[in-house]
């Protein structure tokens, strides 16, 4: 497979060829930085651990050259830090023994342009090649500006392969916004409780981030903790780790659908949902 960048990378953890390796994935998981996929994607890496039938794929899209560092990193180069963030995703995916991970190497600038195309590129490549029945990948209405770019080029991809070679499912999951607003009914439920030592493994992989200054491995267990707990007010919880994910599959099998009037149209549910309950209140309905 020819990527855009030279720099690109595709690592299979257990060797084997790179078609066959492809051929196998079930799962996808298309982040834009190292570490997105195991705060986002945790479900699709989950279930597919232990199995002989599934195999979850990891792409990375960025080069994690803007990575923030103090302390061991503090001097870090440019350079230095992309090599330390590249190894510890390949890291992640020996410990989470991912079927295929890519890295894509492109800087951020690239990812957020609306005109240029070589993300969009080679998303449409790894899609058609690896034909995932699910894709995990940023919500568009996250408020990280190159996790918005990486949606919109995984949509864009999608929308452009064949109908049988679209995902039969396709999930925006949380990392830079919670999706706790979502109505309940827009709401993916993705209970992956459990599994506590595996997710700890794979998020202190990324010590460059831990270590940086950002303590994201505290912060995925706690908003998956409170996911579980406030998701129902009137029930016991039936979990106790819980990621929320945007259906996104509606704007891959219908390419004409405006991708912002779908998201609007979902704060616009939302929206009413809070004011009706409002209303009510004030003796308004």
């Amino acid at each position: 497979m020819k990527l855009s960048k030279r720099s690109a990378e595709i690592f299979v953890p257990d060797e084997r060829p790179i078609r066959s390796a492809l051929q196998r994935i079930t799962h996808l998981g298309i982040g834009a930085h190292q570490d997105d996929l195991e705060f986002m994607a945790f479900h699709g890496i989950r279930e597919c651990y232990a199995s002989q039938t599934k195999w979850f794929g990891g792409v990375t899209c960025t080069n994690g050259a803007g990575s923030s560092r103090i302390g061991a990193y503090e001097k870090f180069t440019d350079a230095q830090m992309m090599a330390v963030r590249r190894q510890e995703q390949n890291a992640a995916a020996v410990v989470g023994r991912y079927g295929v991970m890519f890295q894509l190497d492109h800087p951020s600038s690239v990812v957020k342009s609306a005109t240029d195309n070589a993300l969009k590129n080679d998303l449409e490549k790894i899609l058609a090649a690896t034909q995932p029945e699910i894709v995990y990948t940023h919500n568009p209405a996250d408020k990280h500006d190159t996790h918005i770019g990486v949606v919109i080029a995984v949509l864009q991809a999608m929308r452009e392969l064949p109908r049988r070679q679209r995902p039969a499912r396709v999930w925006g999951c949380e990392v830079w916004r919670n999706l706790d607003w979502l109505a309940d009914a827009d709401k993916v439920l993705m209970d992956v409780s459990g599994h506590d030592h595996l997710a700890a493994a794979l998020n202190g992989i990324f010590d460059s981030q831990i270590a940086g200054g950002k303590r994201y491995d505290l912060a995925t267990f706690g908003r998956r903790s409170a996911n579980a707990t406030f998701f129902s007010s009137h029930t016991t919880d039936r979990a106790t780790q819980l990621i929320f994910g945007m259906d996104l599959t509606p704007l891959v099998t219908d390419e004409k659908q405006d991708i912002a009037e779908f998201v609007g149209a979902h704060i616009k549910r939302f929206q009413t949902e809070v004011c009706s309950k409002l209303e009510q209140r004030l003796g308004r309905a």
